[in-house]
């Protein structure tokens, strides 16, 4: 039963960390494994500032490539996003990000608790998915450096 969890303080305030994370349609142009993603419905729960998501993502590695089926509730004022398994080769998947003021920066926390359905998938892709793991929050990092500019850094003349 993998789980990997992860904290990193970045130079860049929660609220655009949250919307960076939250932009999901977007992960397939930055995030490691991911080969496609389709939101199939996202859904306002109401007044209090959260949305639910139902997404595919297609992963893949060499010649495997898997689709599983996620909802993802977004919840910009606790500033905290929850995705949790609903279908495809997994017996369990649920990741937690949360995005919390630092100084001038923030601390943002990832974790993934996932378990392949499969042995034998599990056995081919648990390496992978690790290795992947670790890279996501230096993929997003990197990503929001792109996006609001590298903090510290002077501005453009």
């Amino acid at each position: 039963m993998p789980v990997f969890k992860t904290e990193r303080r970045v130079g860049h305030r929660p609220e655009a960390m949250f919307d960076l994370v939250a932009d999901i349609d977007k992960y397939p142009q930055f995030v490691p494994l991911c080969e496609a993603l389709k939101v199939r419905r996202r859904v306002n729960a109401g007044d209090d500032g959260v949305s639910i998501l139902v997404a595919d993502m297609t992963v893949a590695y060499a010649l495997l490539r898997e689709t599983f089926t996620s909802r993802v509730t977004l919840d910009r004022p606790r500033l905290h996003i929850i995705a949790e398994y609903i279908d495809g080769p997994f017996s369990r998947l649920e990741n937690h990000w949360r995005f919390t003021p630092d100084g001038e920066g923030t601390r943002v926390a990832f974790s993934i608790d996932y378990e392949f359905r499969s042995r034998a998938l599990a056995l081919v892709m648990g390496a992978v998915f690790d290795a992947a793991f670790r890279r996501f929050a230096e993929a997003f990092e990197t990503r929001a450096d792109q996006i609001y500019g590298r903090p510290g850094a002077a501005p453009a003349a």
